[in-house]
C-alpha cells in the first residue's frame, strides 16, 4: 500500500504534540540483510511526512544494526567498548541516510551526534533540539548516550526525558509485545497494555530494563508497534489502538 492509500484524512486532531521515535537499523535495510536501502529509507521519511503534517513535532533514534551490533562484534573478538563505539558511528551514517530521504521530500532535517564530529552533524543540545523541533524540523539524534555500554533504547528513553517528548514509540518488526514469540508459538496472543513493571518482571524484551527503567521514572509512555504497515505511525498519533501501550497504569493481558 501506498502513502497516499494509507492517509488518514477523517479530521482527527493528534493526541501527541512532541515524539521520539525509536527505529531499529533494520528499517533501513529493505528486502536485503544488511546495509541501507534508499527505497526502504524513503517509505520510513514519508511515514514521518504525515505525521509532520498533523503539527506534530518528531525527534528520531536510529540503530545501526543494519551495519554493526556492537555485541556481535565482541562474539567476533572485539573488546565491548569497541564494539559499542563502531555500533554508534554505524547510528551516524544511518542517521544522514535518514536524513537526506527526509530533505528530499522538502522537509528540514538535522542530525544531532553525542560523538563530536562537527563536520557532519551537531551536537546533541537539548534546548537546540527543543528549539529545531519547534520551527518544524526533524530531529535524528545519533550516536546513542556517546558511551558504550548503553543502547539505542536507552538512549531514546533518556532523549525523551531530556526534551519533554509525551511519548517514546519503538518501531519494530511486529505489531505489539506478545506472550511469546508468535513466529515460534501460535497460541500467542498481543499484548495491548502493559505496566512498566510487567515488561520488568516478565523478562519482555521489548526494550532493554535500563530504557524501561528510565521511562518509568519519568512517566513516559511507550508504545510498540509495526512499522511496516505504511501509516502506522500516523495511527498512533492519531490514538489508534495499535501495538502495545506500556505506562504506569497498564494491565496485562493474557497472563
Amino acid at each position: 500500500m501506498g502513502v497516499a492509500q494509507s492517509r488518514l484524512d477523517d479530521g482527527r486532531l493528534p493526541v501527541f504534540r512532541r515524539i521520539v521515535l525509536k527505529l531499529g537499523g533494520e528499517a533501513l535495510i529493505g528486502t536485503g540483510s544488511h546495509g541501507i536501502d534508499p527505497a526502504a529509507t524513503l517509505q520510513v521519511a514519508q511515514q514521518i511526512q504525515r505525521v509532520l503534517e498533523h503539527g506534530v513535532e518528531v525527534a528520531i533514534v536510529v540503530g545501526g544494526g543494519n551495519i554493526v551490533r556492537g555485541q556481535e562484534a565482541m562474539h567476533e573478538g572485539l573488546d565491548r567498548t569497541t564494539g559499542d563505539y563502531m555500533g554508534m558511528l554505524a547510528t551516524v551514517i544511518n542517521a544522514l541516510a535518514l536524513q537526506n530521504a527526509i530533505e528530499h521530500l522538502g522537509i528540514p532535517a538535522r542530525v544531532q551526534s553525542a560523538i563530536a564530529m562537527q563536520q557532519v552533524a551537531e551536537p546533541f543540545i537539548p534546548r537546540r533540539t527543543i528549539r529545531h523541533l519547534e520551527k518544524g524540523r526533524v530531529v535524528i539524534l545519533a550516536a546513542g548516550t556517546g558511551n558504550p555500554f548503553f543502547t539505542t533504547d536507552t538512549t531514546a528513553a533518556l532523549r525523551a526525558a531530556e526534551i519533554g517528548a509525551d511519548v517514546l514509540l519503538k518501531a519494530t518488526k511486529v505489531d505489539g509485545v506478545y506472550t511469546a514469540d508468535p513466529m515460534i508459538d501460535p497460541t500467542a496472543t498481543r499484548l495491548p497494555h502493559l505496566t512498566y513493571l510487567d515488561v520488568l518482571n516478565r523478562g519482555l524484551t521489548i526494550m532493554d530494563s535500563t530504557a524501561v527503567t528510565l521511562c518509568m521514572d519519568n512517566r513516559m509512555p511507550i508504545i510498540v508497534f509495526d512499522l511496516f504497515t505504511m501509516g502506522n505511525i500516523e495511527r498512533v498519533i492519531l490514538g489508534d489502538q495499535i501495538g502495545t501501550r506500556v505506562d504506569a497504569e497498564g494491565q496485562a493481558n493474557g497472563s
